[in-house]
């Protein structure tokens, strides 16, 4: 499970359900799987009714996963036509239908918060995450393939992604950036998102529709933090050290988030962020990533 985070509203709150309870503090739940018994069966719309379910993201271990996990998909994998494609046209045909599936039983939470939420995330081939050209073709590709506006295309944070994140945006798609692990990273991030944005506008293009997520990872940091500290108390430190490092068991990754999100707050609330809010655009919001594993 994953969250999106904007300004809180508290005046949202919507019940006791513990997860519908987090729209109140200004946070949308998002699913992190797909398989295609979720989408067929209703149960993804109860998450939606019963849960406060506001999104749904994909990548390709996920789809791997869903695929091997079982016979969900031996229409496709059995058909005349998958025959004819090689692997990557197979996964793909598997991967549009699911998440054109997720979109329009989204559809309605898209509508409602009037696009705020209710967006599913594809994710461009990770082998093009230093090819920048690479990566705006397949971004555009996989856009107008899945061809719903409440799709939202992955983009690693790279340096190779930037700028491809950034002509994305002006080009008018929903973007997911992800992989970031630094404020440093996420500011660059959301730099191109407001230069995009003003471009849109100096053009005299709407930005009202355009959507983006900032995915910032949490607990990998302290995953790797706490692996450091078990290795330096293993060979040994100074008496006095020993106490410091085992007080940063487990904190830096959200001492490290807080600091993001109070740059989003600096980045989002200024005079430069006002001009394009006034032209109908809506805050990056970032996407709490892997806060659990």
């Amino acid at each position: 499970m994953t969250t999106t985070t904007t300004l809180p509203n508290i005046a949202r709150g919507e019940g006791t359900n513990p997860l519908k309870g987090l729209l109140a503090h200004g946070q949308s739940p998002w699913m992190d799987y797909v398989r295609r018994d979720l989408l067929t069966s209703g149960q993804l719309k109860k998450y939606i009714d019963n849960d406060g379910l506001r999104g749904m993201t994909s990548n390709p271990t996920i789809f791997e996963k869903a695929i091997t996990g079982g016979n969900l998909y031996a229409d496709i994998l059995n058909s005349p036509e998958a025959k004819k494609l090689d692997a990557n046209g197979v996964f793909e045909k598997i991967a549009f239908r699911d998440i054109q599936d997720a979109c329009d039983i989204f559809k309605p939470v898209y509508t409602e918060t009037n696009r705020r939420d209710g967006y599913v995330s594809l994710e461009v081939s990770p082998f093009l995450g230093y090819d920048t050209k690479a990566t705006i073709a397949e971004a555009l590709r996989l856009w107008k393939g899945v061809n719903r506006p409440n799709v939202m295309i992955k983009i690693p944070g790279t340096p190779e992604g930037l700028p491809a994140i950034r002509q994305c945006l002006e080009e008018g798609l929903n973007i997911n950036i992800t992989l970031l692990f630094a404020q440093s990273a996420y500011e660059q991030v959301a730099e191109a998102f407001l230069s995009a944005l003003e471009a849109r506008v100096k053009k005299g293009q709407d930005v009202s529709h355009i959507a983006s997520v900032a995915s910032f990872f949490v607990s990998r940091i302290d995953t790797l933090v706490d692996n450091t500290i078990d290795e330096k108390l293993k060979a040994g430190v100074d008496a006095g050290q020993e106490p410091l490092l085992e007080s940063l068991r487990g904190k830096v990754a959200i001492a490290n988030a807080r600091l993001t999100y109070k740059k989003y707050q600096e980045l989002f609330g200024g005079r430069r962020w006002e001009a394009a809010a006034s032209k109908g655009a809506q805050t990056q919001r970032l996407l709490w990533a892997s806060t659990g594993t």
